[in-house]
């Protein structure tokens, strides 16, 4: 595994950090808001890719992940960790770029809150 972490970190912060469900994360990718944010070179963005991937992991046990899928655990929990200590905008992040990336990501930042 390239992550010096153990699994049991990895699932912990994946715990706590994936915060949406496989289905509203699915019904998430599907929007236009979630298509428009992020880097594109294929005409599918990084994290609206990666997005698709998480609704497998997270509809997959845990002892029946693959080595592939928990290094893509891993990156998810660092991109989420690295793009929340950017800090998002001041006013109106339900409608922010910010938090359509993380959504894409299966993070919802709003959801922290409640």
């Amino acid at each position: 595994m390239s992550s010096s972490k153990s699994r049991d970190d990895i699932w912990g912060e994946w715990q706590d950090l994936v915060n949406m469900a496989p289905k509203e994360l699915e019904e998430w990718l599907e929007t236009e808001e979630s298509k428009k944010v992020g880097d594109s070179d294929s005409g599918e963005s990084t994290g609206h890719k990666s997005g698709r991937r998480i609704v497998k992991i997270k509809r997959t046990n845990k002892d029946d992940l693959s080595d592939d899928q928990w290094d893509h655990m891993a990156t998810v929990v660092g991109y989420i960790k690295r793009h929340l200590s950017q800090g998002g905008p001041d006013e109106d992040v339900k409608d922010s770029d910010w938090r359509y990336s993380l959504m894409n990501w299966g993070h919802d930042p709003l959801k922290e809150e409640s």
